[in-house]
């Protein structure tokens, strides 16, 4: 049986999906946004410990990661945290600012999904909710997608569905096959905003599970100043997570335990308080657990006093430079977004359609285009969604 046409199918919804429905909608256009899950907006539910963190007021083109680092600059540029504040005031919705430019809900995730269904329902979109999509078709400059028993047509087709992080989800590689299909290429997909896990190497630190501490980490010449957090497997928080986006297998991170204090810092709390222990001194920077590891791993210790300068200047070089190697990260389970995707290159910045099939949009996640942790992607999925949106 096939239902009326549409000017578009939107597969995915999402954050990207929805703000694309919303926004092609409300210029007139006869929408059908379509998802397997039995209800919109899942991830965002998640978010930011349930409060959403929906943008962030630092957001630029160089916090995001793709093959082509100027992709993003047109879609962010068009529409933008400011844009999508407004959308939250208006609605009534009470927000703050946290760390870094982070905005979250007062109350809820559930306001923001609620906003966005309201924008759906109020453009006329219609909504196909618990239905996967048994066939994509595509000819005579149509798209005709089959869901629940029924082919649905329209010559505009939107990938929304996003990558496959947090299976529990629902989160699949869907839109890569379909954009394979269609000839689009790929970049290799990959955990991102993901824990580390530590090897056999590092078992002392699995004992410092749930020790925080705020340090400076570093991958080649990429630095984030933020919390880490020792887990039983490995580290996580907001600096490892932040760095396992641009990390490679098999290299080093650099974590400074230090990063607030002069590399003759030491030798100064020696001249002033030599009788005091050098682990004393570091607990007042760090976390009493993570000050005696460090130390025992150093094979240093005692009074300030009884260490020559040479060994103060190498404990300081050690702590402040400190060397770890991850067997590897929590993988898809326990990644916040996913790195890499479907490829810029196949991709119009200004629209999000393919360049070689009229009428095939991606937007959100499924894009080439990850951005860092604190709101950023959120920010890709609105301002994608609304150039798609826009486009149609």
């Amino acid at each position: 049986m096939t239902d009326p046409d549409y000017d578009a199918i939107i597969l995915g919804a999402g954050a990207a999906g929805m703000m694309c429905a919303m926004t092609a909608g409300a210029r007139g256009k006869r929408i059908l946004l379509v998802d397997h899950a039995d209800a919109p907006g899942k991830k965002i539910l998640i978010s930011g410990g349930g409060r959403c963190n929906f943008t962030n007021i630092h957001t630029a083109p160089d916090r995001y990661l793709s093959a082509n680092p100027h992709f993003a600059k047109s879609a962010l540029g068009r529409y933008t945290p400011q844009d999508f504040i407004a959308l939250v005031e208006r609605h009534g919705i009470a927000w703050h600012e946290k760390t870094l430019g982070q905005l979250f809900c007062d109350g809820s995730a559930r306001q923001i999904v609620d906003m966005l269904a309201s924008e759906c329902a109020g453009a006329g979109v219609t909504i196909a909710l618990g239905h996967p999509v048994a066939d994509i078709a595509h000819a005579d400059g149509r798209f005709r997608v089959t869901i629940n028993g029924r082919e649905h047509s329209a010559p505009a087709l939107v990938l929304a569905t996003g990558g496959p992080s947090i299976p529990k989800m629902g989160a699949t590689g869907f839109a890569y096959d379909v954009a394979r299909r269609f000839g689009l290429g790929i970049v290799q997909p990959r955990p991102a905003l993901v824990p580390f896990t530590l090897g056999a190497e590092d078992a002392l630190f699995t004992e410092l599970s749930g020790v925080s501490a705020p340090v400076e980490v570093r991958w080649n010449k990429v630095r984030f100043r933020e919390a880490a957090l020792f887990t039983h497997r490995g580290l996580s928080g907001p600096a490892m997570l932040q760095i396992s986006s641009y990390w490679q297998h098999r290299t080093p991170i650099s974590v400074n335990f230090l990063p607030d204090t002069p590399p003759d810092w030491l030798l100064a709390e020696k001249r002033a308080r030599p009788r005091t222990p050098l682990r004393r001194v570091l607990a007042e920077h760090l976390p009493d657990r993570l000050a005696q590891a460090l130390l025992e791993r150093i094979g240093t210790g005692g009074e300030l006093g009884s260490s020559s300068d040479k060994a103060l200047r190498a404990a300081h070089a050690r702590l402040s430079d400190w060397p770890f190697t991850p067997s590897g990260t929590e993988g898809y389970a326990k990644a916040e977004v996913t790195a890499g995707g479907i490829s810029t290159a196949a991709l119009s910045s200004q629209s999000m359609m393919a360049k070689a099939v009229p009428g095939l949009y991606t937007i959100g996640e499924a894009v080439d285009v990850t951005g860092w942790l604190g709101g950023y992607n959120f920010q890709w999925a609105w301002a994608s969604g609304h150039a798609a949106g826009t486009a149609l």
